[in-house]
């Protein structure tokens, strides 16, 4: 292009990341050339990257993907007979019989269609779900990205806004960046367990209005990165301000398997907008997210996720399967797709296996939250509410001022600073809380519990003796 002023504006005006991947990157490439470093190994604990962290992956999700890609493996008895009756139905659902094929649609697999509308509404207590209503994306962060491309408008004025909770998932400031959305922050109550305050969704959409055009509300339960779990009043709260004041909802449920706080149980926003009557349900617009990259599957690189349209027109979903291509999307993230949704039953040869590998995770990520949140609140100037779901911590940590002036010397956010200092020193990457979406005034950090125990135990040793570290280093 010959220089970077060439380079399409809303591309250069994309927040630029904090570094801590790049960091951390580099640490990796000179240990392995033989550089001396304090640590062995560098240790991401700032995404939710259950494999990369040491969790196993699930049996029957590999021994059936396994089949469907080398076919021969139908013939080995081996292994369980579910397992390969599962994958012929599979494979006979897949063009030529092939996950190499083009899948048939530009919204995904008929057959794979049909098994997550079949789990919704098993989910919902039998709030029908429609096959035509679903359509898959490579990855929940395409999802996002196209489903933003396609309400976005102009500028000025006249720009498309999106309210969205601050701490939001750390990826989809940049998505709204690169599709030319513009981000409206609504405060969560931190104090509260990081719940949806109404007063504030109001405020924040009263502030936005002339400066852009507000035309969604994006939802997050449960929470990425807080761990809060809306209760059904808060879900048809929202859904009457949704309805109020015309938003589009937007609610990305990705952690709906991973519920482990006393008394919280995940309720999906589409079965309570049914169940708030004909008023709401036929009127409502909503997009709801889910994805392979949950807690207990934890196939972040296959990158398969849907979505499920409510009250959507006809002719904007024809637009999605246009901007996704004719051949899209990938077919093996499907197949994992389908398999999330249609787990072995009580009776199946891999029942038991599956149960045992589902019910492990599920405690250690208890296990872990509980452990890691009591130790974070142990530690001079941090706080941290416990979480109810998902698998990550957030806690506010209180920095000296010497150390937030070095940061401001150095040109950086003061929790990229710890963030940084941190993994250049212990070999530990976290999150920084400005990546979520935050604006300084607090700052907070970002801890993926969903890790073994033993490597869990070995980052909060590093962070406490770190921690101490610097507190004696700025006092």
């Amino acid at each position: 292009m010959g220089s970077v002023l060439k380079v399409n504006p809303r591309v250069r005006g994309i927040r630029a990341p904090t570094g801590l991947q790049s960091l951390a990157a580099h640490l990796t490439k000179q240990l392995t050339q033989g550089v001396d470093k304090p640590f062995k190994t560098v240790t991401d604990v700032s995404s939710g990257d259950p494999h990369r962290a040491g969790i196993a992956p699930i049996s029957f999700v590999r021994q059936v993907l396994a089949v469907c890609l080398y076919p021969e493996l139908l013939k080995n008895n081996s292994l369980p007979l579910d397992v390969r009756q599962r994958a012929q139905r599979l494979l006979g659902a897949c063009a030529g019989g092939s996950v190499g094929s083009y899948s048939v649609s530009c919204y995904g697999l008929p057959h794979v269609q049909k098994s997550v509308a079949e789990f919704i509404t098993r989910r919902d207590d039998g709030v029908s779900s429609h096959p035509e209503d679903i359509i898959f994306f490579n990855g929940s962060q395409k999802a996002v990205s196209l489903i933003l491309y396609l309400m976005a408008c102009r500028e000025g004025e006249t720009q498309t806004g999106v309210l969205t909770p601050i701490p939001c998932p750390h990826n989809l400031p940049s998505l709204m960046d690169e599709v030319g959305v513009k981000l409206l922050p609504y405060q969560l109550t931190e104090e509260r367990g990081w719940a949806v305050d109404l007063h504030e969704l109001q405020r924040a959409l009263n502030a936005a209005r002339g400066h852009c055009n507000p035309r969604a509300i994006y939802i997050s339960n449960p929470g990425n990165p807080t761990g809060h779990v809306q209760d059904r009043e808060t879900i048809e709260k929202v859904i009457e301000f949704a309805a109020a004041e015309g938003l589009i909802l937007l609610a990305e449920e990705v952690y709906q398997d991973s519920v482990y706080g006393q008394d919280k149980e995940f309720v999906s926003y589409k079965k309570v907008l049914f169940e708030m009557g004909q008023k709401f349900s036929e009127t409502v617009e909503l997009i709801s997210f889910h994805s392979i990259s949950t807690a207990c599957m934890g196939e972040c690189g296959l990158r398969g996720a849907y979505v499920e349209v409510i009250n959507m027109d006809p002719a904007v979903k024809l637009h999605i399967g246009n901007m996704q291509g004719p051949f899209s999307p990938p077919v093996l993230p499907q197949l994992a797709l389908d398999i999330m949704v249609n787990p072995p039953t009580p009776g199946d040869p891999s029942y038991k296996t599956y149960a045992q590998e589902i019910l492990k995770i599920q405690t250690v990520l208890s296990q872990n939250a509980q452990r890691a949140c009591e130790f974070l609140n142990g530690l001079p100037g941090v706080s941290c509410q416990p979480a109810m779901a998902g698998v990550f911590l957030y806690p506010r940590v209180h920095f000296p001022p010497r150390m937030t002036e070095e940061a401001e010397m150095s040109g950086v956010a003061a929790d990229v600073f710890y963030c940084q200092t941190f993994l250049e020193e212990e070999g530990v990457c976290l999150g920084a809380g400005c990546e979520n979406g935050q604006d300084g005034q607090s700052c907070h950090i970002r801890l993926c519990v969903l890790a073994p125990p033993t490597t869990l135990e070995e980052v909060l040793a590093r962070l406490q003796s770190f921690h101490l570290r610097l507190l004696d280093r700025f006092p």
